[in-house]
């Protein structure tokens, strides 16, 4: 009876750590490339501390087989949380790399220090902020909880592929597009706009440097709009934020 309650609670403990593991992978912030792996560990073991006494226990053994393919259903529940959330940051940057090409930063790049990779100047740039309002905003907090929540609607071992979960997740992921494209808006339709009237004073005065002086223009008008659209951030990520927890917790229904 001893040996039964033991390997109940080891699996316990492997459940809750396979979820936590995966939300770590990819998770914004908690999974970054730039903190160190052992630090990683550590906050994965206390957050398996935390969520063991919410695994439901196996009403039986597992062999060793299906035990297996219970960790891996758990990581991915554990991916799908994190991965959610983790396309807005990956619209940021995509909104980065569009108005850094429209303003004349396609060159200039940097070390991002979330995946430690050379990145355009404005895609780091744009992730950053997003970073501080995400921890501004405590969405580590609504992520933890989100995962904590999983247990009541999707027991251990209870994980399939079903059509329609695969189908939200593709519409929620199609999404990020168009989270890219507002972001991105106010200083690719003000660069643009700027492009046919440089265009038409070059055509009026072919003597004059459009091609020189439009580059400066288009950078200053970029740069100020950027500064005025950056106050607006705060109200339109905290829905799109709460709205990427909620679609996790859509998903992970539907593929119960």
């Amino acid at each position: 009876m001893l040996e039964l309650s033991l390997e109940r609670t080891l699996t316990a403990w492997m459940i809750a750590g396979s979820r936590v593991t995966g939300l770590l992978m990819i998770a914004p912030f908690l999974g970054s490339a730039g903190v160190p792996a052992r630090i990683k560990v550590g906050i994965a073991f206390l957050l398996t501390i935390f969520l063991v006494p919410l695994v439901p226990p196996p009403s039986s053994a597992l062999p060793a087989p299906s035990i297996a393919l219970v960790m891996l259903g758990e990581f991915a529940i554990g991916f799908l949380v994190g991965f959610t959330l983790q396309l807005f940051f990956e619209a940021a940057q995509l909104a980065g790399q569009v108005c850094g090409v429209q303003m004349g930063y396609a060159l200039a790049s940097v070390l991002n220090p979330d995946n430690q990779a050379d990145s355009a100047v404005l895609s780091t740039f744009y992730e950053l902020i997003v970073l501080l309002l995400f921890i501004q905003l405590s969405v580590p907090h609504w992520l933890l909880r989100g995962l904590a929540r999983s247990f009541e609607y999707l027991p251990p071992g209870h994980l399939s592929l079903t059509w329609p979960a695969i189908s939200a997740l593709t519409e929620f992921a199609g999404g990020m597009w168009v989270a890219g494209v507002q972001i991105a808006a106010p200083v690719l339709v003000a660069t643009l706009f700027a492009d046919i009237a440089l265009g038409f004073l070059g055509k009026a005065s072919p003597q004059l440097p459009v091609l020189f002086v439009g580059l400066s223009i288009k950078s200053l008008l970029g740069l100020a709009l950027l500064g005025g659209a950056v106050a607006f951030w705060p109200r339109f990520f905290d829905a799109r934020f709460e709205r990427a927890v909620e679609a996790s917790e859509r998903i992970l229904k539907l593929a119960h």
